[in-house]
């Protein structure tokens, strides 16, 4: 009987992890009737942190209804419980994700963070002592300013008036009043769950290498670079330290740099995070094969997504690790090198890009069953 380990992340705007675990697992069970499947649905920091630490650990959702991405617009949404109540887990994305806006509404000169924000302070009244905070998936570029807000930091133009943040005003934010942020920080620990290592700004910065994704066109990345700049200056000089250039700074469009000045948190790769979790290396030992994916893999994933993660663990224990994903993307070969076995692109040749998320799951069940068919050929 073989052993499969299946440890995929979500494939964004197709599939949930779970419903890629699924996938996998009937596309291994049309082949080999009597396999054992051992489902680890992933999550790096990125969408489905939530859900992948609330399944590890037993954990409740808290239902709520917080800010979204841009001005006037509310949301339902939740965050999670776990720890008997002691820890909160947030991910910035369900409050203000990519996804929660088509791309028609996507800019980060104007959506903030202000609902991670409102998330926090939910936490904090239902005394946490500890949030972990996922920070993949966002469409913001505010350098954490309107969450800063929510908790009651306030950003002054040269005049002395608020300026409310979002990436298009932070050049107009000359001085920080941090006497009203929330006290109930100093006693919580707040822990960054990040799939990147981007620091806030320069050419490998949040704007520049995030910005296009989120609708910035190529003067507007210039300009929202300009601007964290600027507010990072003015933030660091107001609490004297400094972190816009720690790696993990510019996730979720400096989401992280915020988090570390204003609310003193630590920052850790959230797919290791998620491992430690879900007691993955031990699942992982009595495998014979591990598979793993997300939507997209390039050159990109070797700096903190999830099937790296999984492709380091597995490469440790000696086992064979299968990535699929829908697109395989730019540099995408030099993982072979990282610890992957095998790389494979899920969509059929000349699919269009609507049709692959509308199919996501049958091309994903398609592609397990045609490795399968090839494994078992090898015996």
């Amino acid at each position: 009987m073989k052993r499969f380990v299946l440890a995929p992340d979500s494939f964004k705007e197709s599939l949930t992890a779970q419903q890629a675990c699924d996938a996998m697992q009937r596309g291994i069970l049309r082949v080999f009737p009597d396999a054992q499947c051992i489902q680890v649905p992933m999550a790096d920091g990125g969408e489905g942190t939530v859900d992948a630490l609330i399944a590890a650990l037993a954990g409740q959702r808290v239902e709520c209804e917080v800010k979204g991405p841009l001005a006037g617009q509310r949301i339902n949404t939740y965050w999670g419980l776990v720890d008997s109540g002691k820890t909160a887990v947030i991910e910035m994305a369900k409050a203000n994700g990519i996804d929660l806006l088509t791309p028609e509404q996507r800019n980060p000169l104007k959506t903030s963070t202000f609902g991670t924000g409102e998330m926090i302070v939910q936490a904090l009244d239902l005394g946490v002592t500890k949030i972990i905070l996922g920070l993949g998936g966002s469409v913001t570029n505010d350098g954490g300013a309107s969450m800063a807000e929510a908790l009651g930091a306030k950003f002054l133009d040269v005049q002395g008036n608020p300026v409310h943040a979002c990436g298009g005003s932070l050049n107009r934010i000359q001085s920080v009043d941090l006497s009203g942020l929330d006290v109930r920080l100093k006693q919580t620990e707040v822990m960054i769950a990040s799939d990147v290592n981007n620091p806030l700004c320069g050419p490998n910065g949040a704007s520049y290498v995030f910005g296009p994704q989120k609708g910035a066109d190529a003067e507007m990345v210039k300009l929202l670079d300009q601007n964290l700049s600027h507010f990072a200056d003015i933030v660091e000089t107001g609490i004297g330290a400094s972190y816009q250039h720690m790696a993990g700074a510019g996730a979720a469009g400096g989401l992280g740099f915020g988090l570390l000045a204003f609310t003193g948190a630590s920052i850790r790769s959230g797919v290791e995070l998620v491992i430690e979790q879900y007691h993955l290396a031990e699942k992982m030992a009595q495998a014979d094969y591990v598979l793993t994916g997300e939507g997209k893999i390039d050159f990109q994933t070797q700096l903190g997504k999830t099937p790296y993660g999984v492709a380091q663990l597995a490469k440790h224990l000696n086992k064979p690790v299968i990535a699929f994903a829908g697109l395989l993307g730019e540099g995408f070969e030099a993982l072979y090198d990282l610890g992957f076995s095998q790389m494979i692109g899920i969509n059929p040749s000349g699919c269009t890009l609507q049709d692959a998320l509308d199919n996501a799951e049958r091309n994903l069940e398609e592609s397990v069953v045609l490795f399968s068919l090839l494994l078992k050929d090898q015996k």
